[in-house]
């Protein structure tokens, strides 16, 4: 049953400029809608994207901007129409809000290549020409059709860095049909690979670690991983000449490319899911030798994303956190930028 919300306003963490320290303000959020679901976010996660944008390093930031999608709270109220939701209800909200519904992709639940243009959570314009602010605050109202279910068996806390960097790793896994007897390389040992480790384990493939270096051998064991290597050793990459399916790369950093290709099997490919600041290179003969092909993926839809927290619930799928407070982003940004961080941090609202 919805209540009157008018005016809904909400304290938030915002950035005025490209690399300035985040500030407490508030901002309003819309009136419900009979199709939205109001939400008290509990836990946001901080994935790299957020950073990238708070730093302007596309050059498509609009300030003051509310990062944040990565968002795990409890419904407070629905509207009219909606059915699917009830107050107290655990949910999630990821990278969009919304879409045309219309097109072939959203029809077929792949709402992020929506033909009319996805409204991501922050920083995007929305179809009513209004700016979206993220979940870097303690409300926010969400269309029902772009809500999931959190299940019982994962924390809030614990479930947020899904809501982006898990289903990052399981969407490519999904479309490329990671299972037994397929071979797999994790590039990168950070939020988005010690998730895909555990997916690419769970889906019983042999998964294989490339990190720069031997420091987080043990952990990767731990979360499933059958083989470690280190990248900075060259004779990685001669020994596994010809080896992967499947490499998955989750480093925002630029790679050398022609020599991840030299160690995919015929047929293999190269599914990038980072976002480095610069173009990669690379040479076409380095795919012309045996049928290789580079690829990208851009997380997944709602109904998929729906799927993987499922998945992760039922077998034990979660990340490695670590929660801070309001007042400790700035740091926690400057953290992640040196890769001093296990695995991924994730913001307690209540501290705002």
């Amino acid at each position: 049953m919805c209540n009157n919300h008018k005016n809904i306003t909400t304290r938030v963490l915002s950035v005025p400029s490209a690399k300035a320290p985040f500030e407490q303000t508030t901002i309003e959020r819309r009136d419900l809608r009979p199709d939205d679901v109001l939400i008290d976010i509990k836990y946001c996660g901080i994935c790299h994207s957020d950073i990238h944008n708070a730093h302007n390093d596309f050059g498509r930031g609009v300030f003051p901007m509310v990062p944040g999608h990565e968002i795990a709270g409890v419904v407070t109220a629905v509207g009219a129409e909606v059915t699917k939701f009830a107050v107290g209800d655990r949910v999630g909200v990821g990278c969009f809000v919304d879409s045309c519904g219309e097109c072939e992709f959203c029809l077929r639940g792949e709402e992020q290549f929506c033909k009319k243009g996805v409204v991501v959570v922050f920083n995007s314009i929305g179809y009513d020409g209004n700016l979206t602010y993220g979940g870097y605050s303690q409300k926010i109202v969400v269309k029902d059709k772009f809500v999931v279910r959190i299940p019982d068996g994962l924390d809030l806390d614990v479930a947020s860095p899904l809501l982006c960097a898990g289903i990052t790793t399981y969407s490519p896994m999904k479309h490329w049909k990671v299972g037994p007897g397929k071979k797999v390389a994790i590039v990168g040992m950070g939020g988005l690979g010690h998730l895909a480790v555990q997916f690419a384990h769970t889906m019983d493939a042999e998964v294989t670690v490339l990190s720069q270096t031997m420091n987080k051998k043990d952990e990767a064991f731990g979360f499933g991983a059958d083989h470690y290597y280190a990248t900075s050793d060259p004779a990685t990459f001669t020994k596994l000449a010809g080896r992967f399916d499947l490499i998955l790369n989750t480093v925002s950093a630029n790679i050398n490319v022609d020599a991840y290709l030299s160690i995919l099997n015929v047929d293999g490919t190269l599914v990038n899911v980072g976002l480095p600041n610069k173009p990669d290179q690379y040479n076409v003969f380095s795919l012309f030798a045996s049928r290789r092909s580079i690829a990208a993926s851009n997380v997944g839809g709602i109904r998929e994303t729906q799927e993987m927290l499922d998945f992760s619930a039922k077998h034990g799928i979660a990340p490695m956190i670590e929660v801070i407070s309001a007042d400790q982003v700035d740091e926690a940004y400057e953290r992640v930028l040196r890769s001093d961080v296990r695995y991924r941090f994730v913001i307690d609202m209540s501290t705002l």
